[in-house]
């Protein structure tokens, strides 16, 4: 498995397949290329189902059209066999002759992937073990927990970089907390968050708590939505589930920076294995992947803070992801906003409700982790391509903007 600083990215939304991932594929392809005088990129499967909600023309554009002009190409009808994500950039040269081609995959959170075996674009493995069941076993027979799994695996500025990452996500949270007003496209949809944080107030304790883990969820969402700075985790999709459920629980619970962090290692961790044995790409296995994945991210990084067991731990991040099976994704009018905000706000309750319910368990049950990633795996691939990132079904299907 790779860093966790390629799964905890930071950018700008509103997606992590479809417009940082493009945004990185059309730099790479310019620093091949800086004499290149015109470009052409083919956009297929969900990227180009989806492409313009999620401003993957944008992106591309605004990388390669300061070296020459741009043109692109939708094909939605086909979706290449390695990733439904797939592009292809084509250089020419000052007398239209074409340079070189290049076929590239966004897979999810902002990583590429090219097909074959020498791919220029793999980085290196850091963790030996891959599976939960493994690790957990590590734990047990170490007497040791997740993150210092990730403390033995990882180069040492890795907590450097989770401070950054920690910063960013609480900055994301204030920042959609204080706006207000419209998110931008077709949808014309109005922000919620500094209402919802306003009014959780005026509610007692159990009822407060609820509406500000909304708050916070609707807040960064929002913020990705706009265009704004947030941190992928595991996807810009499912982008505000670990900022809310963890600024929620330092907020309340006076955690420190320290232990905070610690829990953002546990939550990667749980994420890192999902991408390695599964996917976290909507456009592959639906919105389980991104949504589903994040709220098992959160709920086991939760269960870390109360003092959970590595088993328990375990247990919080396999029924936060179960009860997320078959989520399709399904946005309307391709952005990142209906039902996609929502989610986000309602998987953050999820989160902190299956580590409460796995802190009254002694960790064991039947059904483990790994299990339910090659569950989630299989069920993302039986999914008609409509459900997955393409807005042809669904919520999305026949949906007429006001």
């Amino acid at each position: 498995m790779k860093s966790l600083k390629e799964l905890y990215r930071i950018g700008t939304g509103p997606s992590s397949s479809h417009t940082m991932g493009p945004r990185k594929a059309a730099e790479l392809f310019l620093e091949k290329h800086p004499s290149a005088k015109s470009f052409k990129v083919i956009l297929y499967g969900s990227l180009a189902a989806t492409g313009k909600g999620h401003l993957t023309d944008v992106a591309i554009i605004d990388t390669l059209q300061p070296r020459g002009t741009v043109e692109l190409e939708w094909r939605s009808d086909i979706f290449l066999p390695f990733h439904p994500n797939g592009m292809t950039f084509k250089a020419y040269d000052y007398e239209g002759k074409e340079m070189d081609e290049w076929t590239i995959y966004s897979i999810g959170g902002g990583a590429l992937a090219e097909e074959g075996d020498q791919s220029h674009v793999e980085t290196k493995d850091v963790y030996s073990m891959s599976s939960m069941t493994q690790i957990l076993e590590w734990c047990e027979r170490t007497g040791k927990t997740y993150w210092e799994y990730v403390k033995e695996c990882e180069d040492s500025d890795i907590w450097d970089y989770l401070a950054e990452v920690w910063k960013t996500m609480q900055n994301s949270i204030e920042r959609g907390l204080n706006a207000e007003g419209v998110l931008p496209g077709a949808l014309h949809l109005r922000r919620k968050a500094a209402a919802y944080n306003v009014k959780a107030s005026g509610y007692t304790r159990s009822l407060r708590s609820r509406g500000l883990i909304f708050s916070y969820a609707l807040a960064v969402s929002e913020e990705n939505a706009a265009g704004g700075e947030i941190v992928t985790a595991p996807t810009c999709g499912s982008c505000g589930v670990m900022p809310a459920v963890l600024y929620h629980l330092q907020k309340s619970r006076d955690f420190t920076d320290t232990r905070i962090l610690r829990a953002l290692a546990t939550g990667g961790l749980i994420g890192n294995i999902v991408k390695h044995r599964a996917s976290i790409s909507g456009a592959e296995v639906g919105c389980q992947g991104e949504v589903g994945v994040a709220c098992s991210m959160a709920a086991a990084a939760a269960n870390q803070l109360f003092g959970g067991s590595p088993a328990q731990i375990e247990y919080a991040a396999e029924m936060a992801l179960e009860h997320h099976l078959g989520m399709t994704c399904d946005p309307v009018c391709g952005l990142v906003q209906i039902p996609c905000i929502e989610r986000n706000a309602f998987a953050a309750a999820r989160a902190l409700d299956a580590n409460i319910f796995s802190t009254f368990s002694d960790g064991i049950h039947r059904i483990s982790f790994d299990h339910v990633v090659q569950v989630m795996k299989q069920t993302g691939h039986d999914l008609p391509s409509l459900y997955k990132e393409t807005s042809q079904g669904g919520l999305a299907l026949d949906y007429e903007p006001m």
